[in-house]
């Protein structure tokens, strides 16, 4: 089973049972909501929609790359405030950056042994990156996420200009896994070090913490 799908499951496990409401509730997503993005994500990796044919062959994968980026939207838009909106969307195109990046200066052949799994680097770097620009738990999943499904986007553009023979599917193959660990990676931070500085600040109803350190915290 990918270890995308896996994920997924167990995640799916801890919210039937009530493990992740409290993750949920800063996330603004219920029980219900949160179980349906997963469905549509299991079910969607199994649906490439193919979108142009030629020297590069495109498609995009349903569960890859069209639910989490509706899920992505979604957040975006019960975002509290514009900056949170602004800053969520921003984080997204900060990670997307360093990782394309991280993806220039390593290479990984089929040969090659390497201490981490390029699946478990870029979704752990995307992860952390999405975490320290966009702070808050539904800004990190959103910066998580749709930074790689965006450095997917880059290299399909790459491709496309340097006329590269090749076959892409956007949110397709590796890429579900890596958008899947990517999100909880970054929210388990946002938790982490979040629960830290709410603790810091005497809990998050606390007078010292206003409406802009709300964002934050949440």
């Amino acid at each position: 089973m990918p270890t995308g799908m896996l994920i997924l499951l167990i995640t799916a496990a801890l919210i039937y049972f009530g493990a992740a409401q409290r993750v949920l509730d800063r996330m603004r997503l219920t029980d219900a909501q949160a179980l349906l993005f997963i469905g549509l994500m299991i079910g969607g990796s199994f649906i490439d929609i193919p979108l142009y044919r030629g020297a590069v062959e495109i498609s995009v994968n349903v569960g890859g790359a069209l639910v989490p980026l509706a899920l992505c939207i979604y957040l975006l838009l019960r975002a509290d405030s514009a900056r949170e909106t602004f800053r969520g969307a921003a984080a997204a195109v900060v990670t997307a950056g360093i990782v394309f990046a991280v993806s220039q200066i390593t290479e990984f052949g089929p040969t090659d042994r390497t201490l981490v799994d390029p699946m478990w680097l870029f979704s752990i770097v995307a992860g952390a990156v999405g975490y320290l620009t966009a702070r808050s738990r539904r800004s990190a999943f959103i910066a998580g996420t749709l930074g790689i499904i965006l450095t997917d986007v880059i290299h399909m553009a790459r491709s496309l200009v340097m006329d590269i023979p090749t076959t892409v599917a956007l949110g397709g193959a590796g890429i579900f896994d890596t958008v899947v660990i990517a999100g909880i990676v970054a929210v388990l931070l946002a938790e982490l070090f979040g629960e830290i500085r709410e603790r810091l600040h005497g809990g998050p109803k606390s007078s010292r913490v206003g409406n802009e350190g709300k964002d934050e915290l949440d």
